[in-house]
């Protein structure tokens, strides 16, 4: 997909992008009764909604002060109102731009004075990475947990043998990485820095318990938001659906292939809701609603481009 994505030039593919995201959700309006999905979303509760974008924001006021802590640990020096001025504004380019990392880049090149693009854009993506790796560890045990314990969700057989084979990738992929560290320093020296550069700003012990802290502070915010949402619309979820099913659900939007994730979310929502029986309906107007609220946490950032 990167590779493809590479070769076309980027007005074919940023045009491709909104238009796999306008079909997307053409045929999620089909498939599951648009009508339906207005009524709902006609009906939803404003001050639930207004929850999940106190939530969301809460969550990038969390990310800043992850950005600043992973950017100490390599050498770079943010101030907080800095760091939160620059992620509200990562998050209203994410929000309105296909692939959903073009903020993300622009914030590592305006922060990238005194210690250059590159210690810059690895604090960035290291931060960026930290998010992943707590979601991915919630998901991993409450998947575990539900498809053991008698009375968890009903996870299909094939469902199951994807999400135990992504785990077992991921572990495998962990292990690897501590393998192959050891031996690039001694075939590739500079490689060997640039992982141990990550290595601390993830995994020293000066920051890790600020990256657990606030990894799993930002991921309760995120899950939090999205059932917030499903109270909106009359559907609260269980700690089962909300644990192990939502952060399947976030991780879709991860899939370059819409406009923040628009269309793939909608429909992972409409396949996944319904093992923890949510309708359909309600599952998409849920996702939806997730996507106005994440749109919504993001007007400061649009409030701070306007006024620069």
């Amino acid at each position: 997909m990167t590779s493809v994505a590479a070769s076309l030039p980027p007005v074919v593919w940023r045009t491709g992008q909104f238009i796999i995201t306008g079909a997307l959700l053409i045929m999620l309006w089909h498939a599951a009764d648009g009508p339906g999905i207005a009524r709902t979303l006609a009906d939803a509760q404003p001050g639930w909604i207004m929850a999940a974008v106190v939530a969301l924001i809460c969550q990038t006021l969390l990310s800043a002060c992850r950005w600043k802590v992973t950017a100490a640990a390599l050498g770079q020096r943010l101030s907080l109102p800095m760091a939160v001025r620059e992620y509200f504004m990562a998050q209203a380019v994410n929000q309105s731009l296909p692939g959903g990392f073009i903020g993300d880049a622009a914030r590592a090149v305006r922060a990238r004075s005194a210690v250059g693009l590159a210690v810059s854009g690895l604090a960035v993506g290291m931060e960026r990475l930290a998010g992943q790796i707590a979601m991915f560890a919630v998901l991993s045990c409450s998947f575990i947990v539900t498809y053991l314990w008698e009375g968890g969700l009903d996870w299909p057989r094939s469902y199951a043998a994807v999400i135990g084979l992504m785990i077992g990738v991921a572990i495998l992929a962990t292990l690897f990485v501590l393998i192959l560290r050891g031996r690039l320093r001694d075939l590739q020296p500079t490689a060997s820095r640039w992982v141990d550069m990550a290595m601390r700003a993830l995994f020293s012990r000066d920051v890790l318990p600020a990256q657990v802290g606030l990894g799993v502070m930002i991921t309760l915010c995120n899950l939090a938001a999205f059932g917030f949402c499903g109270w909106a619309v009359g559907q609260p979820l269980s700690f089962a659906a909300l644990f192990a099913i939502v952060p399947l659900i976030l991780f879709t939007m991860l899939i370059p292939l819409t406009v923040s994730g628009w269309g793939v979310r909608e429909g992972s929502a409409a396949i996944l809701l319904p093992l923890a029986g949510i309708p359909m309906t309600e599952a998409v107007a849920t996702s939806v609603l997730f996507g106005i609220a994440m749109l919504l946490g993001a007007i400061p950032g649009f409030a701070v481009m306007v006024m620069k």
